[in-house]
Formats: C-alpha cells, sequence, structure tokens
C-alpha cells in the first residue's frame, strides 16, 4: 500500500470543489490548505513551502496560470497541477509549458485525481531524495570522482586513503567498467605528490612501440626516431603513472619493466645513459593476475612487486544500492551537458535497473544514461528509453523461461542472482515490507533472509516499501 504524505495548497473559487478535494485528500493522508482565490494563494505561497498546488485555472480573483508562474517562481521544485471547465488545447500546453505537472478537465473521476495527484507527489519524493543524495554525495559518499555508499566502496574508499599518502605500489583489480582509472586518480589526487598522472593502457601500443612510449628514446634510435623523446615514466616524474591492462604487456617487457621498479632508472630506446625517475605505480587489471602467472603469461616477481597493496572494485551488481546515487549523478551530468531539463528517472526506470545485471558495469549505466537523457522528451526518464532494459518492465525471471542455452551462452551466477532477487522482492511486496513475515513465506529463517537482502543489495527502493519489521521479532 502506499504511504501518501505531503503539503498540497488547494486553490479554487468554488467553495464545494475545494471541500470536496481537501476532504479527499485527507483521508488519503495529505495535509490540505484552501485559498479561493488568487489573493489568498500569493499570500499562502509566499508565507510557506507546499509539495503540490491544485488550481483553478480561471477565477473572479486570479488565473490559475499567474499562481503556477509564482508557485515555480518561489519553489521551482513545487509540483502543480492545473483544474479547469474550460478544456481547450492552447490553454493545456500554455500551462505545460509554463510548468504545470499535468492538467485536469472538470468533470472529473476521483481516480483519476488520485493518479495524477500520487504522480505528482512521487515525482516530488524522488526530487527531494535527489537533494538528499546530493547532500551525502559531498560528504563521505565520494572520494575524488568515486561514488558510493555501499560497504563494498566503503571498503575501497577506507584503503585508498590509507594507502594513498606512501609510494607503495598498488594493484586494483575488477571488471571492466568498474572505475579503476577513477580510483587510480583519487590515489594520485589524496596523495602529496605534485607531478602529473599519467596513464598508458598495455594492450593499446603495438609491442614495437611500447618501450618507446614507456622509456622515451634518442634521436637516431630507430627509423623515424628524428628527435629525442621523454618516455612517460620521465613525464610521470615526481607524480603517479597508471599502467592499465597491464596483463597485456609482453613478457620481454614485464622484464625491463621490473627493472625499473626496483631501480627506479630508466634508459631511453638508443641511449647509453640512465635518468632516474620517482614514479609512484598503480597497476590495473581485469585478469586474474596469479592465474597469468601459473600459466607463465606473467612473470611471478613481476605481480609481487606490483601487488603490494591490492584494491578489488566491486562489480555494480555487488553494490545495487549505489544505482540512486550514481543514477541521480549522471543524469545531473548529461542534463547539463546536452542541454536537457530531466531532473531524474522514474519508480518504474530504478526497479528495471535494480534488477539489470549490468555485464559493463558503472561505464554500462553511465552510457545508458547519457543515451537515454539525449532521447528524453520530458523530466523524467522513462522504461522505452532504455534498451538494455526491455522485458524487465514487472518481468519476472523464471528458470523455465531459458528453453535453449545461447550460442555465446549465458552467465549463470548472474542469472541466478536476479532470479533470487525477483523471488526476495516479490515476498517483500506481498508482506508489505515484513522482513520476518516474508522470510516465513519463503521457508528460511529470518537470519538467512537478512544475509540474502544484504548479499543483493536489496534495499527500500526495490520494493517501494519501509524493509524494516512491522514488529519487533527476534532473529529465527
Amino acid at each position: 500500500m502506499t504511504t501518501r504524505t505531503g503539503d498540497i495548497l488547494i486553490v479554487d473559487d468554488e467553495r464545494s470543489m475545494r471541500e470536496f478535494l481537501g476532504i479527499y485528500l485527507r483521508r488519503e493522508g495529505y495535509r490540505i490548505e484552501a485559498a479561493p482565490g488568487g489573493t489568498e494563494a500569493m499570500a499562502a505561497l509566499k508565507s510557506r513551502t507546499f509539495d503540490l498546488v491544485i488550481t483553478d485555472l480561471r477565477m473572479p480573483d486570479g488565473d490559475g496560470l499567474q499562481i503556477l508562474s509564482e508557485a515555480k517562481r518561489l519553489h521551482p521544485d513545487t509540483e502543480v497541477i492545473v483544474v479547469t471547465a474550460f478544456s481547450t488545447t492552447e490553454t493545456a500546453i500554455a500551462a505545460m509549458k509554463a510548468g504545470a505537472h499535468d492538467y485536469l478537465t472538470k468533470p472529473f473521476k476521483i481516480d483519476e485525481v488520485t493518479l495524477v495527484v500520487d504522480r505528482a507527489m512521487e515525482k516530488r519524493r524522488l526530487a527531494r531524495d535527489n537533494l538528499a543524495l546530493r547532500d551525502e554525495i559531498k560528504g563521505r559518499y565520494k572520494l575524488d570522482r568515486l561514488l558510493g555508499k555501499s560497504q563494498p566502496m566503503q571498503r575501497v574508499f577506507d584503503l585508498l586513503s590509507k594507502v594513498a599518502s606512501t609510494r607503495t605500489s598498488v594493484l586494483l583489480v575488477g571488471e571492466s567498467g568498474t572505475g579503476k582509472e577513477l580510483a587510480a586518480r583519487a590515489l594520485h589526487e589524496l596523495s602529496p605528490r605534485t607531478g602529473p598522472f599519467v596513464a598508458v593502457n598495455g594492450g593499446a601500443i603495438t609491442e614495437t612501440l611500447l618501450e618507446s612510449e614507456l622509456f622515451g628514446h634518442v634521436k637516431g634510435s630507430f627509423t623515424g626516431a628524428g628527435t629525442d623523446k621523454q618516455g612517460l615514466f620521465e613525464a610521470a616524474n615526481g607524480g603517479t603513472l597508471l599502467l592499465d591492462e597491464v596483463a597485456d604487456l609482453p613478457v620481454a617487457m614485464q622484464v625491463k619493466l621490473l627493472r625499473v621498479l626496483q631501480e627506479r632508472k630508466v634508459k631511453p630506446v638508443g641511449g647509453v645513459t640512465e635518468r632516474e625517475v620517482d614514479v609512484r605505480i598503480v597497476a590495473a587489471t581485469n585478469r586474474d593476475l596469479e592465474a597469468e602467472v601459473d600459466k607463465a603469461m606473467f612473470r611471478q616477481d613481476l605481480y609481487y612487486r606490483l601487488n603490494v597493496i591490492q584494491v578489488r572494485l566491486p562489480p555494480l551488481r555487488e553494490r545495487r544500492e549505489d544505482l540512486p546515487l550514481l543514477v541521480d549523478h549522471f543524469v545531473r551530468k548529461f542534463s547539463a551537458e546536452h542541454g536537457r531539463p530531466v531532473t531524474s528517472a522514474t519508480p518504474e526506470v530504478m526497479s528495471a535497473l535494480m534488477t539489470y545485471h549490468f555485464p559493463g558495469n558503472v561505464r554500462e549505466l553511465e552510457n545508458m544514461i547519457e543515451r537515454a537523457v539525449t532521447l528524453a522528451t520530458s523530466d523524467q526518464l522513462a522504461l522505452d528509453a532504455f534498451p538494455n532494459l526491455a522485458g524487465l518492465r514487472g518481468a519476472e525471471p523464471s528458470p523455465n523461461a531459458i528453453d535453449h542455452l545461447p550460442d555465446d551462452g549465458l552467465d549463470l551466477e548472474h542469472h541466478l542472482e536476479d532470479y533470487e532477487r525477483t523471488i526476495l522482492i516479490k515476498a517483500l511486496e506481498k508482506t508489505g515490507g515484513n522482513r520476518t513475515e516474508a522470510a516465513r513465506l519463503l521457508h528460511v529463517s529470518f537470519r538467512s533472509m537478512r544475509y540474502r537482502l544484504s548479499k543483493l543489495g536489496i534495499t527500500g527502493i526495490d520494493t517501494g516499501v519501509d524493509l524494516a519489521d512491522r514488529s519487533p521479532t527476534p532473529d529465527s
């Protein structure tokens, strides 16, 4: 059952309409103030903030569009619904252009009022939640450009903060798109190092050019070397060098890199003298380096040299609690970049995102939000702007839904996690968010229920209800 709360101002010169709407909406749980005309409405708007204004369009004392304009000027986040008995296309367009949330025509059905008011109040609630998230981001949920309030990310923040001031080598591990380069930049920004941050991708440069890129070369050392060139190690002197996709480094280059790390000196290609460098090395990989060592594809001594401190960046499916934070951040970022009026995503979108497995992690989410913002036609992102979420509109994963394996296979763990998440959410919805009752319904202990919710990152946003128990019940 939806919990309704909030402050609503009703503006109408018909007493019967004010009383009718007031009585009904109070029964629904809203706090109501009524005004018989424009003068009283303007005074009310100046004295306090309302979540929603429901205003008649034509009144002897005031114009609904003027009230709409004043409400938006004084309180931009206040939602406004315009009601009139004189419906024309022009007035509807004028109201929507002026910022009205919706437009109702008298006589209306009470179910129509309920639907429109609930949507407006939900939009207002999301705006408030977004503001709260932005305040949180400014505090403990941000480390440089890394965002996260989940326990896995808080552990990452804690470890990065502890080692940032040292010159110890750090190995960042994690799937593609989890933010390894952002973590490396955070390490650099938090450190006392005054030199630059330089990143190089070990798999993006051909083997023949890699040594020259890393260590530099002298004029005439090979065909095309018309001048001396400084390598990336020297370019990062006094700062931080990120060796991204370090597992892709050729074995011959691994030997030379190990020597540089041991001696802290580089010798340009074709040069005869070594040059000292003061560089903090951060390596990153999405592969299992221990397995690469076992296969003799990566030198064990270099692995030990790089893996002094290891920081694992968790995949997005392990930190779903961070999704609202990340969605809000990307919506604001791309709305500003592309000049779009988008402020949030609909609850339907958030629910679908919570069940999506995100093979591309945060990078995939960022791309999804940018595309949706670019194509958006309103101030909220709707589900039809997310092709990757097709089929998740209330869809319920089922073991029987896979009649045959795709040619490229499927991720069994992801599939099972998604199915388990759906079942847990359905149980919580059926029990009104009562975890004890949900556990009983699924024939598991309360302790097991609590563990599963924590493991899958299920919070109130998955169900739209409070997950706290309705009555104190001991662990069973």
